[in-house]
């Protein structure tokens, strides 16, 4: 494999919404080019990025996968990203380690909910864009549509850089406007097109949008502004480079036009990609975080060799034979094959062994990477996702990507023992492979949860632990935690006299009780004068109320928010004692949940919901009928951003309901915001529920 510099490495992410034609995009670029014998159809399952068995058995990519081409002198890396809203953080996990992303949008229904996301993360990260229309050889393909549509969404700086030839099924060709050229295709042949002249009846149209693209590139550039009112143009070698400057500082966002499946325009595609998007080495620097410097001054590093190598570790696959590998970008210095690093966000070395650069899941050994370009290695010890590693001289740490969290939890279980056994480390591992997924266990409940961004998103978790680790789980919804409060005030005693042969037990003591502010959890007051109770004893009656509190009231479930003062009690010389005292304390913290107005709380989320304008009436009513208070809605490109605080009660099944209000086309995201009072007519219900089930524990205890 030849050794390529910055200079000469381009690298994409094609980004957009599911099923708008990526990964048969990046199997047409990789048959066009000459890296694969044949063309992958991601229906076969053929595809080089969708090599897992998930994605290929549900045809639809669910992580990032990696290729390369080589065009020309130049070589491209490729990362192909899901376009489904459960799996679209993959493509923001790549954003910081490409200079360019490839958005491709469908030829028929133009921007859809995720072009949007993925635009607002390229906005994010300030990556240069290239809109490719696709599948433009789909029945009711229309460019004015797909062109109106894109405009709408992101505004006049999207100019077309081409133009189709011929509609639907007759679509077989483009009219390049930069060198005013047309390129002919054969549907599904080998992906060269044929240079010719520009068909007859598109000459006035491609002229007039050639002059169209001249004038918004001499926009932003004083000295072409002159030549292009001096000469009514400017020349192709003037063109080019000017085009170039205004894609890489996110002036224009060209859109050219292809189809995967059909393979017309894959090698255009890499051509605009070789002659438009900017390489590495163009970056003036590549921003560190102030910690690793240790002055305050935040490290830079310019993405060149002669720096002190350093690279950041943006993905990790677990995999059955090779153990776990990490996909990287070099962003400085030159890597060696077997070369030592520091990993400085875990203060460890590790030893690259085997360096390589990813073909779908083929490994093709290299000897080393330069600044720019991406490779991939597998068994380091102690690395993981977001990672930063490099010369041990020169430590520097590249932010990590911040993730929304997650959307959906349940409940999930080990179907048998030696499942029991298994699930820890199967899990642990699909972990260390999704930045999205979580594992942890209710305090409370002592259930254990599994937290995605969707129901298909655990669904995919399970499936792996199954077939990877032959791991199988119930899946269940999670169970609320409820707490118990006081509305009320409280004065009570609580005596625990118990007379029996030898030693008797005595404790007595006194309390209020009145409620706090909601978070305010417990807090304890001794307000004891004069030695009405020894102080050795005060931490018993403490325990005891800490300890029936926890077992709750009502339904059994903690309380929380309230103060107790304890003023008065007594004690006997030789039968109080430390049991006798936490005895008294649990009297006294019944009878005072007697007196004070217990009432229930519940968890309230802060919930996000994204959905396309034409929802938004039906969304907001769904939301009332669930008890959701609306707090707000903002208008984002042809979508609308409900922010609203819903009861969890009401949220468990809300993916799944969401996608059928939207026909796959809403997202939401929530995390706990407060507890708030649960109305009284649900109390009762909540109540009786969790009494029968403590009653089945109890008989199943007998």
């Amino acid at each position: 494999m030849k050794v390529y510099e910055g200079a000469n490495i381009r690298n994409v992410a094609v980004v957009g919404h599911g099923h708008a034609g990526k990964t048969s995009l990046v199997s047409a670029m990789l048959y066009t080019s000459g890296a694969t014998p044949r063309l992958g159809r991601v229906d076969d399952g053929s595809a080089t990025t969708d090599w897992d068995d998930e994605e290929i058995a549900r045809k639809m990519s669910i992580s990032a996968g990696l290729a390369y081409v080589e065009w020309g002198k130049t070589k491209i890396n490729i990362v192909d990203t899901p376009g489904f809203n459960m799996f679209v953080h993959e493509a923001k996990m790549v954003l910081p380690v490409v200079d360019a992303a490839v958005v491709v949008v469908d030829g028929v229904a133009g921007v859809e909910v995720v072009t949007q996301r993925v635009w607002n993360y390229c906005e994010e990260f300030k990556t240069p864009r290239l809109i490719v229309a696709s599948r433009m050889d789909r029945d009711r393909a229309d460019v004015d549509r797909v062109l109106a549509s894109l405009i709408t969404a992101f505004g006049r700086a999207v100019i077309p850089l081409e133009l189709p030839i011929g509609k639907e099924k007759n679509f077989n060709g483009v009219v390049d406007l930069v060198q005013m050229k047309a390129y002919t295709y054969e549907l599904g042949g080998n992906g060269k097109g044929k240079e010719t002249e520009i068909p007859a009846h598109l000459k006035d149209q491609a002229q007039e949008a050639h002059e169209r693209l001249v004038e918004l590139v001499a926009e932003g550039d004083d000295k072409l502004m002159e030549e292009f009112f001096e000469k009514g143009t400017i020349p192709v070698e003037d063109l080019i480079p000017a085009l170039h400057n205004a894609i890489r500082e996110d002036k224009i966002f060209p859109v050219i036009f292809g189809s995967g499946l059909g393979n017309v325009g894959a090698d255009r595609v890499m051509d605009f990609i070789v002659d438009y998007t900017p390489a590495p080495s163009e970056h003036e620097w590549v921003q560190g975080e102030a910690a690793a410097s240790g002055n305050g001054e935040p490290p830079k590093r310019h993405e060149t060799d002669t720096e002190p190598v350093s690279l950041y570790v943006f993905k990790t696959i677990s995999d059955a034979f090779a153990g776990r590998i990490s996909y990287f970008k070099v962003f400085s210095g030159v890597l060696k094959n077997d070369a030592t690093v520091q990993n400085f966000t875990r203060t460890s070395p590790e030893k690259l062994a085997h360096i390589s650069i990813m073909q779908g899941k083929t490994a093709v050994p290299v000897n080393e990477l330069h600044a720019g370009d991406i490779g991939a290695v597998s068994k380091l010890k102690d690395t993981l996702t977001g990672d930063t590693l490099g010369d041990k001289s020169a430590p520097i740490q590249y932010p990590r990507v911040h993730l929304p969290e997650p959307a959906i939890t349940f409940a999930i279980e080990p179907k048998s023992r030696a499942d029991e056994d298994k699930l820890g480390p199967g899990i642990h591992k699909l972990m260390e492979e999704d930045a999205m997924l979580r594992f942890f266990r209710d305090p409370q409940t002592k259930e254990f949860l599994i937290a995605g961004t969707g129901q298909q998103h655990i669904e995919v978790v399970v499936s792996k632990m199954k077939k990877r680790y032959h791991t199988e789980v119930i899946l269940k919804a999670p169970k609320v935690p409820y707490r118990e409060t006081i509305r009320g005030k409280a004065d009570v005693q609580g005596r625990h006299k118990k007379q029996t042969g030898g030693h008797g037990q005595y404790g007595d003591c006194k309390i209020k009780m009145e409620p706090l502010p909601r978070g305010g959890e417990f807090e304890f007051v001794n307000d004891i004068f004069g030695g009405a109770i020894p102080k050795n004893y005060i931490p018993a009656i403490e325990k005891g109320i800490k300890d029936a509190a926890s077992r709750g009231y009502l339904a059994g479930f903690p309380v929380v928010d309230f103060r107790v003062i304890l003023y008065d009690g007594s004690y006997h010389d030789v039968d109080s004692n430390d049991m006798s005292f936490q005895m008294a304390g649990r009297i006294a913290f019944k009878k005072a949940m007697e007196q004070a107005k217990p009432t229930l709380l519940e968890p309230v989320m802060a919930a996000e919901i994204t959905v396309p304008d034409e929802f938004a009436g039906s969304i907001m009513g769904d939301l009332n009928s669930r008890r959701g208070r609306i707090q707000g809605m903002d208008n984002k490109g042809g979508n609308t951003v409900v922010k609203a605080e819903v009861p969890m009660s009401e949220m468990l099944t809300y993916g799944v309901d969401l996608t059928s209000m939207t026909q796959g086309r809403g997202s939401f995201n929530m995390e706990m915001h407060h507890y708030d009072a649960v109305p009284g007519l649900l109390q009762e219900k909540i109540i009786e529920k969790a009494k029968a089930a403590r009653g089945d524990v109890k008989e199943e205890e007998e």
